[in-house]
């Protein structure tokens, strides 16, 4: 089968061609892929012209995308995540359905549901979407647009929404928690009892590469994660595991760290780390009989490929 890849320079998209044996390779995107048979230069924009991109291809990963920007810079960030994210999207899924492509599938982001969810009560596939950010809102129109664009050309659309995703070159907030632990320092964070789903780079390229061609993924919406929910301590603990490091965690309440965090101005970033967020992959684990392959633990190893046990 032929796919094209975008954005796969990406940490999904880089790993998911990697991983792709078998199939010929088509990428798009703005910077030179190696190891990929073909490579075609385009930006994903509103106006982009990919005619020609798409000849014997069956099936589009769609990963490129504006990534979540923590201190944005742009004078109207809404409109720029729209300008990429939306109608860049849906510029390249309209021309691919008029060339006949059988399936596209969307890397959108659990941010689509929300940014929290009450300890018990995941997110899931069904629910009303209630994104409260730039991005989720733009993954959001995506995904709307997308299911329209499907119901009015037949072209199989098949949505993934991830958590937060680890693995080897993890960047973000991930990477900085795994130097604060590289570091050894103490960390106030040894009593928290959150729960949030995480998703291992294998097990989203694993569930990707199952959606290219079961037949069960047309036009389904699918949440994914480890199957495993963390607190933030366990999750903590696991990363000094994986690394060889001790875990020096002191056990501060929860609530004196909110308050402190809420004084500093740093309420967000406390949300992140005290705040839980499930999601529930049940629809997910039914409709394509799918496991994830690796464990947290595995996973977590995986992103220390060099520390001996």
């Amino acid at each position: 089968m032929k796919i094209i890849v975008t954005g796969a320079t990406g940490f999904v998209g880089s790993h998911l061609v990697r991983s792709l044996d078998g199939h010929e390779l088509v990428a798009i995107g703005r910077t030179q892929v190696s190891g990929v048979e073909q490579f075609i230069f385009r930006t994903l924009s509103p106006d982009t012209d990919f005619s020609g991109c798409f000849n014997d291809v069956e099936c589009i990963v769609h990963a490129a995308a504006r990534a979540h920007i923590m201190k944005d810079e742009a004078a109207d960030p809404l409109s720029e995540y729209r300008r990429v994210n939306v109608e860049g999207t849906l510029n390249l899924a309209r021309q691919a359905a008029a060339a006949g492509v059988k399936r596209f599938i969307f890397i959108s982001s659990i941010k689509v549901n929300g940014e929290q969810t009450e300890i018990g009560q995941p997110f899931s596939s069904q629910d009303t979407p209630a994104p409260e950010d730039f991005y989720g809102v733009s993954k959001q129109e995506a995904e709307h647009g997308l299911r329209e664009l499907a119901s009015e050309t037949g072209m199989e659309v098949v949505i993934i929404r991830p958590p937060l995703v680890y693995g080897p070159g993890v960047k973000g907030n991930f990477a900085s928690m795994i130097k604060l632990v590289g570091r050894g320092l103490p960390l106030p964070l040894g009593a928290v009892h959150n729960k949030r789903s995480l998703v291992a780079l294998d097990n989203l390229v694993d569930l990707i590469i199952t959606c290219i061609d079961h037949p069960g993924a047309a036009n389904e919406t699918f949440l994914v994660s480890d199957g495993e929910d963390l607190s933030t301590t366990q999750l903590l603990q696991g990363v000094a595991e994986a690394m060889g490091k001790p875990s020096r965690l002191i056990p501060v309440p929860a609530r004196l760290l909110q308050l402190g965090a809420t004084l500093i101005g740093r309420k967000a970033v406390a949300q992140r780390l005290l705040g839980s967020l499930q999601v529930d992959i049940s629809h997910t684990q039914k409709c394509l009989n799918w496991t994830p392959p690796l464990t947290v633990k595995q996973g977590l190893q995986r992103c220390f490929p060099n520390h001996q046990d």
